[in-house]
């Protein structure tokens, strides 16, 4: 098999750097639609409207606890219900295997920092964020809510819940741009592309399940 053959000419070099300009346009297109598509809905603590529910992605475990930018995310939704900005959190991670329960730890978590438990409701199947938005919908019956992630996701969770069907504001957690944080902006550019095709498909969340009254229930009780 013939290796790739460079330009010879002043000409083939033109063509080629073109070429290439063209396809890093079309990569990056996805990143630019959750920039515009999600960027006009975000609001910091003080200033977000207030909204039944607080929406909270997961953002992984270290020895069955919440890492620290989990830990943040947390810290800002039971801000926010202690705010009276939202009236019930709905935790959202996997738990795909019993020894790892990112929803359970991230409840736990709340609940250790004085949201009352009745006000938290799990979900077990939120494998990423499509489905976290799209469950939030079709099985807990979410319309309205805050959305809680860190500066580099939030865009891409509002963009998401939006196409799925809710009407969303997000909360972008502040993070020292450190190694993870830079790392985090990475991957939502490739993320983004997934992104684009979930909202332009609407797949099935990995396990959709009947629905749950988990949050009715909690939004019907009165305030603890």
């Amino acid at each position: 098999m013939r290796g790739l053959r460079l330009p010879r000419t002043r000409t083939g070099w033109r063509r080629t750097v073109q070429t290439v300009a063209a396809l890093c346009t079309v990569g990056l297109l996805p990143a630019v639609w959750v920039q515009l598509a999600g960027g006009g809905r975000v609001r910091d603590l003080a200033d977000v409207p207030a909204e039944p529910v607080a929406v909270v992605f997961g953002a992984g475990l270290t020895d069955g606890r919440p890492t620290p930018y989990l830990a943040h995310r947390l810290d800002a939704a039971a801000e926010l219900y202690r705010a009276g900005k939202v009236r019930v959190l709905l935790v959202t991670g996997d738990n795909s295997r019993t020894s790892y329960d990112e929803p359970g730890a991230m409840r736990t978590y709340l609940v250790a920092h004085g949201v009352p438990s009745g006000q938290v409701v799990v979900d077990d199947a939120g494998f990423d964020t499509w489905d976290s938005c799209s469950r939030a919908k079709r099985v807990f019956g979410v319309r309205k809510a805050v959305l809680v992630s860190q500066g580099f996701h939030i865009r891409r969770a509002v963009a998401l819940c939006e196409a799925a069907g809710l009407d969303v504001y997000g909360v972008g957690v502040d993070e020292p741009h450190d190694v993870t944080w830079f790392a985090g902006g990475a991957r939502e550019v490739l993320a983004a592309t997934k992104a684009a095709v979930d909202a332009a498909l609407h797949p099935s969340p990995r396990f959709l399940g009947p629905p749950e009254p988990g949050v009715s229930q909690a939004l019907a009780s009165p305030r603890p």
